[in-house]
């Protein structure tokens, strides 16, 4: 990752395109911010669904609006347009990064192509856990709280079952589709065409998938 971004900079010099790097600089900032704020956060019980969608936005989101932001600055895109895909971008990756917070209690090993439970391994508050605390059971919330707190993925199984039976789950999923439609209404302001259709085609994926 690290790589691809730092390739983009030097292609940029390249083309010697100063919107782009105004662009890709603002996005490093924001997404070192982002991994900052979720460092802080860790194994913190009290992270509100505020500001966990705050730590996904910089450390997420940015990059994926980085990437159609720049799109249409260098496609030439009239201001409506570029305010529409960055928009669009933004939306995009907060679905994205949704999803894949709910696939580490719902998916498995083998279809992620990961271990599962890494979040809770690491005490991050992800919103499926930050839900249960909030709208589950005294138990629930009590063991998802400690959980977070000490980290690791003994209680894992048990934690699956309470996030399912809190329906956090739901709720997170019903939060990335909302998200998607948002991006998809976004692509309103540009004119219809086969790239118009991949990029809501993309969208769709990106709340279907399942790795």
């Amino acid at each position: 990752g690290d790589f691809l971004y730092s390739r983009s900079f030097e292609m940029m010099v390249e083309l010697g395109s100063m919107p782009v790097m105004k662009i890709l600089s603002k996005a490093t900032r924001v997404i070192a911010e982002g991994e900052v704020l979720q460092l802080s956060k860790i194994r913190d019980a009290s992270t509100s669904e505020e500001t966990y969608m705050e730590v996904i936005r910089g450390k997420t989101a940015m990059l994926f609006e980085a990437s159609t932001h720049s799109a249409a600055a260098l496609a030439g895109a009239t201001a409506e347009q570029t305010e529409a895909l960055r928009t669009f971008g933004d939306h995009l990756g907060v679905a994205f990064q949704l999803v894949d917070d709910l696939l580490d209690y719902k998916g498995d090993a083998t279809t992620l192509g990961k271990n599962v439970g890494d979040d809770l391994a690491e005490g991050k508050p992800t919103l499926p856990l930050i839900y249960t605390m909030r709208e589950g059971t005294a138990e629930q919330a009590a063991l998802v709280r400690q959980a977070i707190q000490k980290g690791g993925i003994e209680d894992l199984e048990s934690i699956r079952e309470a996030v399912e039976a809190a329906g956090a789950l739901d709720y997170t999923a019903q939060q990335a589709r909302n998200y998607v439609e948002r991006a998809i209404a976004c692509l309103d302001a540009l004119p219809a065409s086969e790239y118009r259709d991949a990029l809501v085609e993309l969208s769709r994926f990106a709340v279907a998938r399942t790795h």
